[in-house]
């Protein structure tokens, strides 16, 4: 778990030297990216596919909302719950980061095999899914 830590923190450098972690955090491109594959969403729709709060979600869609990347329009299934939306903004926002993402991961781990790669992924989907499993346990 220190390994994969370390390697986190080492991972949020490099994405923050290359933009991908803005002003707003880390999680503001995983935000867009969720509305920009998903479509509209709730606030607590995004919250629950990620380890993090409502509240810490609705931060980050307001303040994403005041760039004008995202907007809240009308619900049709819920009258109080808005849905989130990309702007036009923030869905070439999106583009520009994705396509800064996919050109910062093409070069990581080239001296590593595929096999690697996909056994790396599978082996730290088990320790999230094991963690995440421990954590639901707790009170």
């Amino acid at each position: 778990m220190l390994e994969v830590t370390q390697c986190f923190f080492r991972i949020r450098a490099l994405g923050q030297a290359a933009g991908l972690i803005t002003n707003w955090g880390g999680g503001a491109f995983g935000f867009i990216r969720s509305l920009a594959l998903l479509g509209p969403l709730t606030v607590p729709q995004i919250a629950q596919m990620r380890p993090t709060s409502r509240q810490r979600m609705q931060r980050l869609a307001d303040e994403l909302a005041a760039e004008g990347l995202v907007e809240f329009i009308d619900n049709p299934k819920h009258r109080r719950s808005k849905l989130v939306r990309l702007t036009p903004k923030g869905e070439a926002e999106y583009r520009e980061l994705n396509t800064q993402f996919l050109s910062l991961s093409s070069t990581v781990g080239v001296a590593l095999s595929e096999a690697d790669i996909r056994n790396t992924i599978e082996v730290v989907r088990h320790l999230s899914d094991d963690v995440k499993g421990r954590s639901a346990r707790l009170p």
